[in-house]
């Protein structure tokens, strides 16, 4: 076993079914681990398609760390993919469990796209810590695989084995692999799986027909539930679609995994701020006990996963107006109703900044303002507007931005 520490990402190897290693990433949150995950892939792609990608930095923010491993073959696993059916990919995934039972902790949800859907299916039963299964796009019969070379079955059948293309790459694929999915039984693994189900497809999906989404549901027992990726293809490869699957896997897991608590350096009230390599800017941001992103606008690079860090200052001096307002109300005694405080960020030459004194405005440098817009809904106090913006400006964040701060840094060098 290989195993590299590199930021918020653990790159792994470990032994599959034939002994072969098998490429392995484990996506890891910042701070204490809640709960792990298994990912696996759909039929000829990686562990590192935009899914599995979104799905695992998406679950990594709300704690839970998640495996995604390349089957035998694939990928940048070792092994001939020739060699391999589903039933392998079923034993590669129980090794996949066993290696996170042996150096983390067991799996409590695995999560499977497309054929790898169908493998956590089957698979699910076998693995006694999971608490919830995640299908995207996933057939309901492991036959449906045959599609994707149907045109090839007949020289398969009669010369043992074909070359085909599956997603413009050339597979060789042997008469056992057609056999052992025309072998496996999904439906009565289905039935007999007894996890929460989570059941995601899209409606337009050309690659494996929704009705598989009906056939999966139906055979499985409650609690189940059914989420339809609208306007998203088969492999959810428009970012707005992994982006939704990824939030709505991660709001239905809480329901079945130990609530999330994380705390760091309580007593010294530090936030730690944390890349994690998905992306160009995104960052995981672990504020006591809340898990957050951090992240640039897709127009300037990024993802969009979460607020800039501008927006965090901007959030930062809004949420300590609204503070400051309701705690001077409550302290006197006033009808105040509920506060909202919009604030916008510039950059602006100082000579166009009315509100700066005079020897500001003649240096002409370049300062940030922020604009705050305060709206009271509903009661407000009579005559009190300049008693309010007084009260507004005594917010500590807002005498923090104006008065003059000290950034002390250091680096700490951690051994790899």
């Amino acid at each position: 076993m290989q195993t590299q520490l590199n930021a918020t990402t653990v790159k792994s190897s470990f032994p599959g079914h034939s002994g072969d290693l098998l490429a392995a990433r484990l996506d890891i949150p910042a701070g204490p681990i809640r709960a792990t995950a298994i990912f696996a892939h759909c039929f000829t792609c990686s562990k590192d398609i935009l899914a599995a990608k979104r799905i695992a930095s998406e679950l990594a923010r709300v704690g839970i760390a998640v495996l995604r491993f390349d089957f035998t073959g694939l990928g940048s696993s070792k092994g001939e993919f020739a060699h391999t059916n589903f039933s392998s990919n079923v034993q590669d995934l129980v090794i996949a469990a066993d290696y996170l039972r042996q150096n983390y902790s067991a799996p409590s949800l695995l999560i499977g796209h497309s054929l790898g859907g169908a493998a956590v299916l089957a698979v699910a039963a076998d693995i006694p810590e999971v608490k919830g299964v995640v299908t995207i796009g996933a057939p309901a019969d492991t036959e449906h695989v045959l599609h994707n070379f149907s045109a090839n079955i007949e020289s398969i059948e009669r010369d043992g084995k074909a070359e085909v293309s599956l997603a413009g790459r050339p597979f060789t694929i042997q008469r056992q692999f057609v056999e052992d999915v025309r072998a496996s039984n999904l439906a009565d693994r289905i039935a007999a799986m007894k996890r929460p189900l989570l059941v995601l497809h899209s409606p337009i999906d050309q690659t494996v027909g929704i009705e598989n989404a009906g056939q999966i549901f139906g055979a499985a027992k409650h609690p189940k539930s059914f989420v339809s990726l609208d306007q998203a293809d088969h492999l959810l490869s428009r970012n707005d679609a992994a982006a939704y699957a990824a939030s709505v896997i991660a709001g239905w897991a809480n329901r079945y995994l130990p609530d999330d608590a994380p705390r760091i350096d309580e007593a010294n009230e530090s936030v730690r701020v944390t890349e994690t390599l998905e992306g160009k800017f995104q960052q995981t941001v672990l504020a006591g006990k809340h898990r957050l992103f951090a992240d640039e606008p897709e127009s300037y690079g990024g993802l969009d996963s979460g607020p800039s860090p501008y927006d965090y200052l901007s959030i930062a001096l809004g949420a300590c107006t609204g503070m400051t307002l309701r705690l001077y109300a409550e302290k006197k005694g006033l009808e105040l109703g509920r506060v909202s405080v919009e604030v916008s960020h510039a950059k602006i030459h100082s000579r166009d900044c009315v509100e700066c004194d005079h020897a500001r405005q003649e240096s002409n440098t370049r300062i940030d303002k922020f604009k705050r817009v305060i709206t009271i809904e509903g009661d407000a106090p009579t005559g009190m507007e300049d008693k309010l913006l007084e009260i507004a400006d005594k917010c500590p964040v807002h005498r923090t931005l104006e008065a003059s701060s000290v950034v002390a840094t250091e680096i700490s060098n951690q051994s790899q």
